[in-house]
């Protein structure tokens, strides 16, 4: 299993997954994309639909964040 910060969660298959309400979902393929983010059309299976997501740009107010708000880096 690879966990991506960012992105899904890559499993070597077949994988079957269940639900919250129970329901059974099963991939054959050798390695499927769980989705983390629940954006994904085709959920559980990620379709990329969080790399549309638009990136966190500078507030149009012109406020900088707080500390609190900034992410750490590197």
């Amino acid at each position: 299993m690879v966990v991506n910060r960012d992105g899904p969660i890559l499993v070597e298959g077949p994988v079957e997954v269940v639900a919250d309400d129970g329901t059974t979902t099963r991939s054959d393929r050798f390695v499927v994309a769980i989705c983390t983010c629940r954006r994904s059309r085709t959920y559980p299976w990620c379709d990329t639909s969080h790399r549309r997501r638009k990136p966190a740009g500078p507030d149009p107010g012109g406020r900088k964040p707080r500390e609190s708000e900034e992410e750490s880096g590197p």
